[in-house]
């Protein structure tokens, strides 16, 4: 009897000890996935850094669905004889967006026009700061008419 007593106080702490184990680590990979959920819906922001104006687009294609990883590029000429420049690049997230900031109030020729791509997907949005300051657009890419490939 006391054997099979030390037995079961034997199998008792070794499930005690492993159990508070297994629930972390099973807690950290949770974490872990929602970690890496949460970051892919964060919403990338690029600063240009010269000004007060933003601009939040969301990228979606012809059927409406959003677009990962799509390139936006935007050439800034702004101050006195648009002597400065900034050429601004970022991608979008799993929902599609992307915010841009820091774009001057005043530019060299308006409107800005943001030139967004994914593989031969391609779109353009147009944003004139001195008129709407922040904005927020969306931006449909779609495969390029049969003129505007020649070109």
């Amino acid at each position: 009897m006391t054997r099979m007593l030390r037995v079961l106080c034997g199998l008792y702490l070794i499930a005690c000890l492993t159990l508070p184990t297994a629930r972390a680590q099973s807690n950290q990979q949770a974490s872990t996935a929602s970690s890496a959920a949460e970051e892919a819906h964060k919403i990338p922001v690029m600063d240009g850094a010269a000004g007060p104006c933003a601009l939040d687009l969301t990228v979606t294609s012809a059927e409406g669905k959003p677009i990962y990883a799509a390139v936006i590029k935007v050439h800034i000429a702004y101050g006195f004889a648009g002597a400065r420049r900034l050429d601004l690049q970022a991608a979008t997230n799993v929902d599609g967006k992307v915010k841009f900031i820091g774009i001057p109030a005043k530019v060299k020729r308006p409107p800005l026009e943001f030139q967004g791509s994914k593989d031969q997907l391609v779109g353009t949005v147009t944003l004139n700061p001195e008129t709407v300051c922040q904005a927020h657009h969306d931006m449909r890419l779609a495969a390029p008419k049969a003129d505007e490939q020649k070109q």
